[in-house]
């Protein structure tokens, strides 16, 4: 069940300036993990969760209907996986960054992400901090 909430990539008043906030698609067919990722991203001022999907189809219309800023999917899902999903997204939208967040994660399919059009593999095993300094990363490398 796809879950929208407000699309935010707005400049956002924070301690006498302006802060950039991006949005964030959360893509993950565990309820539990996508609610721990949502409340990662929320935690942090400069990014807002504007929807969250449960499979890669829903992932692709709410893209299209959300226009976040940030894509971050998991790779096994049922109906669409994260690497076809990440093929139609980067077709679909070239410049925005997506994150396979996984905790499937070896050498090969590191390779299939690259190859699918994922901007960053982060494991599921890492550091949650990692997932939001790569974030960071690439939408700074993208608006630089």
């Amino acid at each position: 069940m796809a879950l929208v909430y407000q699309f935010a990539a707005r400049a956002r008043p924070h301690g006498g300036k302006r802060m950039t906030v991006w949005s964030v698609l959360i893509v993950d067919d565990s309820p539990a993990i996508r609610k721990v990722i949502c409340q990662l991203f929320t935690r942090e001022g400069d990014f807002e969760v504007c929807g969250e999907a449960e499979n890669g189809q829903e992932a692709v219309n709410l893209a299209q209907e959300l226009r976040p800023a940030l894509i971050v999917t998991d790779l096994s899902m049922p109906v669409m996986n994260g690497l076809v999903a990440t093929r139609i997204l980067r077709k679909m939208m070239p410049a925005v960054p997506i994150i396979l967040y996984s905790a499937h994660i070896d050498s090969f399919v590191e390779k299939e992400a690259f190859a699918a059009g994922a901007s960053a593999v982060v494991p599921k095993s890492d550091v949650v901090a990692l997932l939001i300094a790569r974030s960071r990363q690439l939408l700074q490398d993208l608006a630089a």
